[in-house]
């Protein structure tokens, strides 16, 4: 790096450290950011808009800096751990006083009265939201485009989607916009959209960190972080998670990841002994080749390193996974959803209108009680699968890439590179799944949303974009997954910036 106007390149632990040694002017940071939206968004289209506040913060941050201590400065890194640091929120996540749309053109008019609780202890922790990110119409889709603005793109193949529903927040990370972000994760929200851009994502075992009422209470949704490194994950989870008055379900995470060093040579010496299962298709998922050769590098690179790899299999189908999770959603989700929008239809995007049409067709086949039932099951073959393994090992996604203005009604076709093209297109040749949720590998562990989950990138598929591979733990034992990612990350390094 040159000079400060090029300082988004870097991490945000990266950053920080150049702010504690004042080498680096937070203002100076958050303008070298800003200028990359500026520079670069028009074609990614990541960002709904820019918050000048943060600017504000940015110099309360610098002063504080230029004058501090080196006692200041390490009692600020325990209380204020994000302090200066930029962040991108997804829009969903309120800010006081701004929009709050969740994408829907008739909540244009809609003020929030209050921070979100992520958002709030953000700031409190001297981060600075200076832009917020896209997502799909109420977070619903597996891709980031709606008719409130327009289509999200991947960073690294503008024709593809970065993935939803954190697909604004995924493609901010990887064009250079944020070194951390927000996200949101239903059935994959936060994964997926990791897995497509090369960035990390995890995924919150229920009730470790905070959400918004009344959906705080479904137990498939979690909030959590997204960045471009395993270190910045942690960094950001630390200021998330823990007990907070206005989500009942939120569990005490006192100590959470202390100590943790994802840059310590400790994480890859402590995969001696390690048991690590790996399962390649979750069952039967259709799992692309380029996606089987890469997640096999990682396990191959674990075991270089003294870990004991072993594969598996579970027994389940995308259809038995797809049946299951909907029948929560027609349940839960979807008259929710219908209740905030009757009267709006006609606004709707087509894949808002379709899940909810899906959600309440399963649901009227099948009660909720039934849902829990199917639920147990999938839990306890989990349970069984990784008894004696320290962690699962599986792809994110079943398809390399799929079309960034896409809709998906009429199911999925599997080209023959990787990508998971339009259903309705009748000149596409390839394997054909009715409904394209089955293509992705992460709503089991929405069912079995106790575990912790962290996405690092496998490499990169063969239509340019990356990869992305889960790191599944025992409940609630969230540093094993970090642990395991820092590994990964270590020993197979990756690119941290799409090559725009």
């Amino acid at each position: 790096m040159n000079s400060a106007a090029e300082s988004w390149t870097l991490s945000a632990t990266e950053a920080l450290a150049r702010f504690r040694a004042k080498e680096l002017s937070p203002v100076d940071h958050l303008a070298a950011h800003i200028g990359r939206i500026t520079a670069e968004d028009e074609r990614v289209n990541a960002v709904t808009e820019v918050v000048e506040e943060a600017v504000t913060s940015a110099k309360e941050a610098e002063r504080f800096c230029a004058n501090a201590t080196d006692d200041d400065l390490a009692e600020a890194a325990a209380t204020r751990p994000l302090l200066g640091l930029p962040v991108i929120a997804k829009e969903k996540h309120a800010l006081a006083g701004r929009e709050l749309t969740q994408g829907l053109i008739h909540e244009r008019d809609t003020i929030a009265e209050a921070d979100a609780a992520i958002i709030a202890r953000i700031r409190a922790a001297g981060g600075a939201i200076h832009a917020r990110a896209t997502s799909p119409e109420f977070s619903c889709a597996t891709i980031t485009h709606s008719p409130m603005w327009g289509v999200t793109r991947n960073p690294w193949n503008l024709e593809l989607s970065p993935g939803g529903s954190s697909g604004g927040s995924g493609a901010a990370l990887a064009a250079g916009f944020a070194p951390l972000a927000t996200a949101s994760d239903i059935a994959g929200s936060t994964r997926l959209p990791a897995g497509f851009t090369g960035t990390v994502g995890f995924k919150a075992p229920y009730g470790r960190v905070p959400g918004a009422q009344p959906l705080a209470a479904d137990w498939y949704r979690g909030d959590g972080p997204m960045a471009r490194t395993v270190a910045d994950a942690a960094l950001l989870a630390r200021v998330m998670v823990g007990l907070d008055a206005s989500d009942h379900a939120t569990i005490d995470s006192s100590g959470f990841l202390d100590g943790f060093d994802a840059a310590s040579g400790e994480v890859v010496e402590g995969l001696h002994g390690r048991r690590i299962a790996l399962c390649l298709r979750l069952g039967d998922f259709p799992v692309v080749e380029d996606i089987i050769a890469n997640t096999r590098a990682v396990a191959s690179a674990l075991g270089s390193a003294g870990a004991i790899v072993e594969e598996i299999e579970l027994p389940w189908t995308a259809e038995r996974i797809f049946e299951t999770a909907f029948t929560h959603f027609g349940n839960i989700l979807a008259p929710g959803m219908r209740a905030a929008t009757r009267g709006h239809e006609d606004t709707l995007a087509d894949y808002t209108l379709r899940f909810m049409d899906d959600a309440e067709a399963v649901a009227a086949r099948r009660s909720q009680y039934d849902g829990l039932a199917m639920e147990a099951q999938i839990q306890a073959e989990l349970a069984a699968a990784m008894d004696g393994f320290d962690v699962l090992l599986a792809p994110t996604s079943a398809v390399a890439g799929l079309e960034a203005d896409a809709s998906y009604l009429d199911g999925i076709t599997i080209d023959a590179t990787g990508i998971g093209r339009d259903g309705s297109d009748g000149d596409v040749g390839g394997l054909r799944l009715d409904h394209y949720w089955q293509a992705h590998m992460t709503m089991p562990f929405n069912i079995c949303n106790r575990v912790p989950i962290v996405n690092v990138p496998s490499g990169l598929a063969d239509c340019g974009i990356p990869t992305g591979v889960q790191i599944i733990a025992h409940p609630y034992d969230d540093r094993r997954a970090f642990e395991v990612a820092a590994a990964v990350e270590q020993l197979l390094p990756w690119r941290r910036l799409a090559p725009m």
